[in-house]
């Protein structure tokens, strides 16, 4: 063998032999396992993260969903329609019954307001009163009283269907002894749970309904702590309790708001009062000193003008004296 040509076969076999070990190190040291499990585990985790990012997308679309279900259910409850308005005053009529009625009051007392004055003007400002603000004004009145005597009986209820839990009766049951014994209106409110669980409507679900048909806060506290207890367990006696407690400290608070304000409601009575009674007096006293006030477009402008400062007077007092709670 040529010995010059040796050197060079030599760096030939060094050379191959680090090419062989490159290539076949990986397979012996195990790097290509190593990098297969990584590859497979990078799809495993790619899978999860799409079912993660899928099963995130169908939460958000739900509590979405929630979300707008319940902003529905306060613009129904905030506004609530005119058949709701009669429902929530304890009337049985029909929306065509109400309008019948609107236009009856409307007729008579146009007719009665154009009989007194001879002035076709005061007709039709009757005729407006007695079609649109008579009858709505009444339905409020209603509406209003009746809600006061459901807050007023609710405590009660709720003490009811405390004592028949501990007692060990079902809740069911508790809730029909309500609505049979207790007063109007819980009476009739609760034996509207009981005919909803009739035609298959969850209790929950039937209970949260009792804050449309009564928009008040404890009726909301009460659909709230069942609709807990249905869906995460728990002692619902000991809820209930607490719910009874806050609702009696809600009645002694609002009676002792009502107390400390009735100094400045008579006095807002007082000063409302006072100018149409002293025109009263004056008017009998002494009609041809006021009869200029009746005659006279100067007096006419006047009275418009000084009962519109009134009006809005007894409005701001209104506000200042009224409080929500």
């Amino acid at each position: 063998m040529d010995m010059e040509r040796l050197p060079i076969i030599l760096l030939a076999a060094v050379a191959a032999g680090g090419a062989a070990y490159a290539l076949v190190y990986p397979f012996l040291s195990g790097e290509k396992r190593v990098e297969q499990r990584q590859r497979s585990f990078g799809g495993v985790d790619r899978r999860r993260a799409a079912t993660e990012a899928a099963a995130d997308s169908l939460r958000r679309g739900q509590v979405a969903d929630s979300l707008k279900a319940l902003d529905e259910r306060q613009k129904r409850i905030n506004r609530p329609s005119l058949k709701m308005r009669i429902e929530q005053a304890g009337l049985s009529w029909t929306k065509k019954q109400f309008y019948l009625l609107s236009l009856a009051l409307g007729v008579g007392l146009g007719i009665a307001a154009l009989a007194g004055t001879g002035e076709p003007l005061a007709g039709l400002a009757g005729a407006f009163v007695g079609g649109l603000g008579l009858p709505r004004w009444i339905l409020a009145f209603l509406r209003k009283r009746r809600t006061t005597r459901f807050l007023l009986e609710l405590p009660n209820a709720v003490e009811v269907i405390l004592r028949g839990l501990k007692a060990g009766l079902p809740l069911g049951d508790c809730i029909r002894i309500v609505a049979n014994e207790t007063q109007e209106p819980v009476k009739s409110e609760f034996r509207a749970i009981v005919e909803a669980q009739t035609v298959g409507i969850p209790l929950a679900e039937a209970v949260g309904k009792l804050y449309e048909r009564m928009p008040v806060p404890e009726a909301n506290f009460f659909g709230i702590v069942i609709a807990i207890q249905s869906k995460s367990g728990g002692s619902l006696s000991d809820a209930l309790g607490n719910l009874a407690r806050v609702l009696r400290d809600r009645k002694k608070m609002k009676a002792k708001i009502q107390a400390m304000s009735m100094e400045a409601k008579a006095s807002a009575a007082i000063i409302g009062s006072l100018p149409i009674i002293t025109v009263m007096i004056i008017a009998v006293l002494n009609p041809n000193y006021m009869g200029l006030m009746w005659t006279t477009d100067m007096g006419r402008v006047m009275l418009v003008g000084s009962g519109m400062l009134m009006l809005t007077g007894i409005l701001i007092m209104r506000k200042m004296i009224n409080f929500d709670f």
